[in-house]
């Protein structure tokens, strides 16, 4: 089984990837601030996404700042990141089923508290 950590890591490296593929020109800081996590640490997620070859650096040769760069992702990235997205959706479907049958239980409690409380009023 897979801990919660490597979970909340893929859905981090998922999150990056999947904003990369939409805009290769994004910052770290851009990135960070859309993905919700510390500039560091989108820093660390991209470092570790290129040694995986997924992602590879080219420059951004329509910045005026040339130290600006563009994150591409590489074929082999855009095949894992396919991978990646079915993971995460099924992920998001069974915590989805699970918060509906949540609510739905405190729903038929709460209704039971308003039919047993009506009764007492009485």
């Amino acid at each position: 089984m897979t801990s919660n950590r490597s979970k909340l890591q893929e859905d981090t490296h998922f999150r990056v990837l999947h904003l990369l593929e939409k805009n290769p020109e994004m910052s770290q800081r851009e990135l960070a601030q859309a993905v919700g996590i510390s500039v560091g640490a989108t820093h660390y997620v991209l470092n570790a996404l290129i040694e995986k070859g997924l992602v590879k650096l080219a420059n951004f040769t329509a910045a005026q700042d040339k130290r600006r760069y563009a994150y591409v992702l590489t074929p082999r990235g855009i095949a894992d990141k396919a991978a990646i997205t079915k993971r995460f959706l099924a992920r998001k479907l069974e915590e989805y089923e699970a918060l509906r049958q949540e609510i739905e239980e405190i729903r038929r409690e709460a209704d039971a508290n308003d039919t047993a409380s009506i009764g007492v009023s009485r």
